[in-house]
């Protein structure tokens, strides 16, 4: 009986090469800032509030020409009945810029185009600070339409009695009260409990801190080293000096910076749904 001898041949199958993913260029910030930019306009309710900038001043400019004695006309007096609908109004704005990510369950489709969150935070953080300083200035220049026509109504010189310093003082009030409301708004990511946040920040701590500054000598000498919005609020007197400008920026760093860096180091880490 014979055996057969079946030979093993050996053959090298060559397998197509696998093709290379493609790669893309990162959407430039531009793009970016343009999109988060009209994400704050183009809801209703997103519409409304950034109105509401110019519909306050206009309110407020008005109860000034109608209710102020004549020898309130002065520009001073509209700008401080503007900035105290701005100083609500903005906050607010800077936080829904960031908690509508979450609120609106848009932030899957976000991250998804954008995956560095860093990249989107920054685009809305640079977004808010411009949309604030506009409005601002937008709310001022209706004071200062305001301040023409009531001086001529009421028959009394136009009198502009602020300086460009006092100006940039307000601008940076406004601008540590804006910034409040987006740290607010990355620690929190729901919208209700930023703006409550903000409301006892800006609200309740102030009135419980002068109470007991009223009441405890210590803690009134005190207050300037750990009251951040008595800082905040001080900027709109201006003429700060080296120590109040010491004082808001140890109070500046305790309220705000540490928040906000622990807010964006949530919001880099955390899932999102």
């Amino acid at each position: 009986m014979s055996t057969a001898t079946i030979p093993v041949t050996t053959s090298t199958v060559e397998r197509p090469a696998h093709a290379e993913r493609p790669t893309y260029a990162p959407i430039p910030m531009r793009t970016v800032m343009g999109v988060e930019l009209r994400k704050m306009f183009d809801t209703r309710s997103g519409f409304w509030l950034m109105s509401s900038v110019v519909i306050l001043a206009v309110i407020a400019t008005g109860s000034v020409i109608l209710f102020a004695p004549d020898d309130q006309i002065t520009y001073d007096s509209f700008a401080g009945a503007i900035g105290i609908p701005m100083t609500i109004v903005l906050p607010i704005i800077a936080a829904l810029s960031i908690t509508s990510e979450w609120s609106q369950r848009t932030g899957l489709t976000t991250f998804t185009m954008v995956p560095s969150r860093s990249r989107v935070v920054a685009a809305k953080l640079v977004d808010t600070v411009l949309v604030g300083i506009v409005s601002i200035l937008v709310a001022l220049a209706v004071g200062a339409l305001g301040n023409v026509v009531g001086s001529q109504l009421a028959g009394v010189p136009t009198t502009w009695d602020m300086t460009v310093s006092e100006v940039l003082y307000i601008l940076a009030g406004n601008g540590l009260g804006l910034l409040m409301g987006f740290a607010l708004g990355v620690l929190f990511r729901n919208s209700a409990a930023a703006i409550v946040g903000y409301f006892v920040y800006a609200m309740v701590l102030p009135t419980l801190s002068a109470l007991l500054a009223g009441a405890q000598d210590w803690y009134a000498d005190a207050q300037p080293w750990v009251d951040f919005q008595w800082n905040q609020t001080g900027l709109f007197d201006g003429g700060y000096g080296p120590t109040q400008w010491a004082q808001l920026a140890v109070t500046g760093t305790v309220w705000l910076l540490l928040p906000l860096a622990f807010g964006l180091w949530r919001v880099l880490r955390s899932e999102v749904k």
